[in-house]
């Protein structure tokens, strides 16, 4: 698996979870943080990773 594939792989696996955490624990309580808020900075992260990874192939696609 290529460094690019890597990140695609990544960035779709942080995204839903992140997804998952701002759909179905915005009712947990936590006192420092609220799952909800690190549910989207993950999936802001997750997005990152997918793009970063999709510009990588894109370049290696052109290079060969």
């Amino acid at each position: 698996m290529s460094r690019a594939s890597g990140q695609l792989a990544e960035g779709v696996v942080t995204f839903a979870v992140g997804a998952a955490l701002k759909l179905y624990a915005a009712d947990v309580d936590i006192p420092v943080v609220e799952p909800a808020k690190v549910g989207v900075v993950l999936m802001v992260l997750g997005g990152a990773l997918f793009l970063m990874g999709a510009v990588g192939l894109g370049r290696r696609g052109r290079a060969d």
